[in-house]
């Protein structure tokens, strides 16, 4: 089943890379806070690095001033996730998390199956607007689409 508008976001640990390998539980992330986390189907993919990331970065400093924290979470690896950051010149406070077991995006019922592609289990395409761990706006994609959860429509919407 697909998370709702007022459904919590279900509890996970995440690989980030800060000063090696380290955990983050979704707790840690979104509760007491103000969050975007945004998903794309794979770093280094053509739509996720010349457009979906990239409005985010472009558009960072104004998430920043309503108070709202991005997290950019892709079924990848954390070494993976670290690189293509950098490669895109990701600012610092713009966090790249793993979901390398896919178990969040599962949690969240927004995965798909992009084995077709030799991808296996990934992310749909989507954004949540979170508010103290509490998810207060969908953005989803539809398969193949790019519009709904890009930055510019995120920030039109936020409350």
């Amino acid at each position: 089943m697909t998370i709702q508008i007022g459904d919590r976001v279900p509890e996970v640990v995440l690989k980030c890379i800060r000063k090696g390998v380290e955990s983050v539980d979704t707790r840690t992330l979104f509760d007491g806070r103000k969050a975007v986390l945004f998903a794309v189907p794979g770093a280094f993919t053509p739509t996720c690095s010349e457009k979906h990331l990239p409005g985010f970065i472009a558009h960072f400093d104004d998430f920043r001033s309503r108070g709202v924290d991005v997290v950019c979470m892709a079924v990848n690896d954390p070494f993976v996730m670290q690189a293509w950051g950098k490669t895109l010149d990701t600012p610092d406070g713009l966090q790249l998390v793993s979901d390398g077991n896919a178990e969040l995006t599962r949690a969240l019922g927004l995965e798909m199956d992009a084995s077709g592609y030799g991808m296996g289990v990934r992310a749909r395409r989507f954004a949540l607007y979170i508010d103290d761990g509490v998810v207060r706006q969908l953005f989803i994609e539809a398969p193949g689409e790019f519009t709904v959860s890009s930055a510019e429509n995120v920030l039109r919407n936020l409350p």
